[in-house]
């Protein structure tokens, strides 16, 4: 694996790196201080993940992800910064990180883990479904796209229910929070359900989803998930969870507050072992 760590401040910047370095993963880490150095050697190269700094004379480290992405799409980006408002534009680019300085080596490491999870899944994990932070699912380490926005939160709403089957009525309640049911919204939801099964059915994953007497459900057990195995008490899991759930859908904050309890509670056990 190489990383890339970009901060104006050379020391940082090679601090930075020295931690990435002792990483066991980390094939190469590398230090830089500009945006120019960054971009040209992008443009040669290629790198799993970059770490910057987002306040930068030359160029915002906001701006310079939104580049590197267009040169290096798979690159994941994480955010060291001193000040918290950026944090709404820096997940607006999808950063795989975002981290507060002073950093640790522990956060590091554990926000560097967390960024490249979904690139060393098993054999066996076809379908991936982070839930932690920003909902994504993944089929063969690659993202899955869907056509529309509501179609993908369809399919969140159906992950946070954990295999349990819900209504076509109650689906719609929770994307369309002031929308009255309908019969025209009743057309609109039924080619939101429609798009999103084509969607699973072009990336070859139809099978986990399951409708019957028109009620919906996903199977657990066809998908790697973060929040599952949280709640089975994996700990690799355990220590993925950052405090963020579904972070894009308000409707998801009952299940957060469910797993900061639990995380909380798991965290006091430890300490007081």
């Amino acid at each position: 694996m190489r990383i890339v760590c970009v901060d104006d401040e050379a020391l940082i910047a090679k601090n930075t790196a020295a931690v990435c370095a002792g990483l066991p993963y980390v094939d190469e880490a590398m230090a830089m201080t500009g945006a120019g150095e960054v971009l040209e050697w992008f443009t040669q190269n290629s790198a799993d993940v970059a770490i910057l700094d987002i306040d930068m004379p030359e160029m915002s480290g906001l701006q310079l992800a939104a580049k590197i992405r267009t040169i290096c799409p798979a690159t994941k980006i994480i955010f060291l910064t001193g000040y918290s408002q950026y944090a709404v534009d820096a997940f607006k680019l999808r950063a795989s990180g975002y981290l507060m300085k002073p950093v640790t080596e522990g956060e590091l490491a554990a926000e560097i883990e967390y960024a490249i999870s979904t690139d060393h899944m098993k054999d066996e994990d076809r379908v991936v479904v982070r839930t932690f932070g920003d909902f994504e699912v993944f089929v063969g380490g690659g993202m899955v796209t869907f056509k529309q926005r509501k179609c993908k939160e369809l399919l969140a709403v159906l992950v946070d229910r954990h295999g349990a089957s819900i209504s076509r009525s109650d689906a719609f309640a929770r994307i369309y929070e002031d929308r009255q049911y309908d019969r025209p919204m009743q057309k609109q939801f039924d080619a939101i359900i429609r798009s999103m099964r084509e969607t699973l059915r072009e990336y070859g994953i139809e099978d986990i989803f399951e409708m019957k007497g028109g009620r919906m459900r996903i199977l657990p057990e066809k998908v790697s998930c973060d929040l599952y195995r949280f709640l089975e008490g994996d700990a690799d899991a355990v220590n993925l969870y950052r405090g963020e759930y579904m972070s894009s859908y308000s409707w998801a904050s009952d299940m957060e507050g469910i797993i900061t309890g639990i995380f909380l509670l798991s965290t006091d056990l430890l300490f007081n072992e």
